[in-house]
């Protein structure tokens, strides 16, 4: 890997640019990452002094004489177990070496605190963020994106860009399949405290069970492990539900083990259905029912969106939309009578 050669000389900063052109350096902070909020005539002086001293950095327009060495992306993902996670990375990794930057991958490991702390600092250290599902609050994300260009994976907040995908359709899908199946009583296995995609999962299955008369029982919260999928399977057997849908694969794969323990056939006594459509559902005993989720389409588009911050003036919010659709396999049957 070639290594920007701003890597391997001291890096002139901020402040120094700042101070070279008589201004604050919260102004040259806004200039580098939202050009809409300084003028064209302030813009213009800064990135001219800023290559002069020898700033490099991908935020800035290249030179006409002088390519500049490009920057830094930085990765921010909830953890590095899930498949899906994988997949994202798969997919931000083949445009950020395309595009000849370098990139960096952090884990948060489900971690709210550890969250904030990795994007103070790839917020100083990194041209630009691509984030899949943050945790913090929209207020914390905008501060962020002040100063360094951020762009989210599965999570919408005003003023921000990103890329979701459109799980919410798959899953209402999913509860419109199970009721076809004759299932009447459903329970939701929901994800992590916090979670938007969680959220807007359940809000789209809630909407899908009340327009077709289907009972509906919420259970827990849960991290998305495989031991949390376990003692999710207990929960589920005590709702008296039919068929259960599970935050994600990772959760529902975790349970059916825990199904099999308990004496619970699957599906002839209870139909189970996932979300994102991971490596191994598809092999998974009984093959898993699932939502397939694109997360190496989503991790390429949130860098080319990224990306394009870095060569255009214009960084208004934008929100682009993947589809999703139900994939059924064998977790699935008619329910039992």
């Amino acid at each position: 890997m070639v290594v920007p050669a701003r890597r391997v000389r001291r890096r002139v900063t901020l402040t120094e640019i700042a101070e070279a052109c008589g201004i604050a350096p919260s102004t040259v902070s806004r200039a580098f990452s939202n050009p809409n909020r300084v003028s064209a005539e302030m813009y213009e002086r800064i990135t001219s002094k800023a290559q002069e001293m020898g700033y490099a950095s991908a935020l800035l327009p290249a030179a006409a004489d002088n390519r500049l060495a490009r920057g830094t992306i930085a990765l921010i993902l909830p953890n590095l177990t899930n498949p899906f996670n994988l997949d994202v990375i798969r997919g931000a990794q083949a445009q950020i070496r395309a595009a000849s930057f370098l990139h960096l991958v952090v884990s948060t490991e489900e971690s709210l605190p550890v969250e904030e702390q990795w994007l103070r600092e790839m917020a100083r250290t990194a041209d630009g963020i691509v984030i899949s599902s943050p945790r913090i609050e929209d207020e914390a994300l905008r501060a962020v994106a002040q100063i360094a260009p951020t762009v989210m994976i599965n999570r919408e907040a005003p003023g921000l860009s990103g890329v979701v995908i459109d799980t919410p359709a798959g899953l209402a899908q999913a509860v419109q399949y199970l009721n076809s199946l004759g299932h009447e009583r459903i329970a939701y296995v929901r994800g992590p405290h916090g979670s938007w995609t969680d959220r807007t999962r359940f809000d789209a299955i809630s909407a899908s069970a009340a327009e077709r008369e289907v009972d509906l029982v919420a259970v827990g919260r849960y991290q998305p492990t495989l031991a949390n999928g376990a003692a999710a399977a207990d929960a589920v057997v005590l709702t008296g539900a039919t068929a259960c849908i599970f935050f994600n694969d990772v959760l529902a794969i975790g349970a059916l083990d825990r199904f099999h323990q308990l004496g619970v056939s699957i599906p002839d006594d209870l139909s189970v259905v996932g979300c994102d459509d991971i490596f191994g559902s598809s092999f998974s005993h009984p093959p898993l029912t699932t939502v397939t989720s694109p997360g190496e389409s989503a991790g390429r588009a949130a860098v080319d969106l990224l990306i394009s911050r870095f060569s255009t003036r214009d960084r208004s919010d934008r929100i682009d939309h993947i589809s999703a659709h139900l994939t059924v396999r064998a977790s699935t049957a008619p329910a039992p009578r």
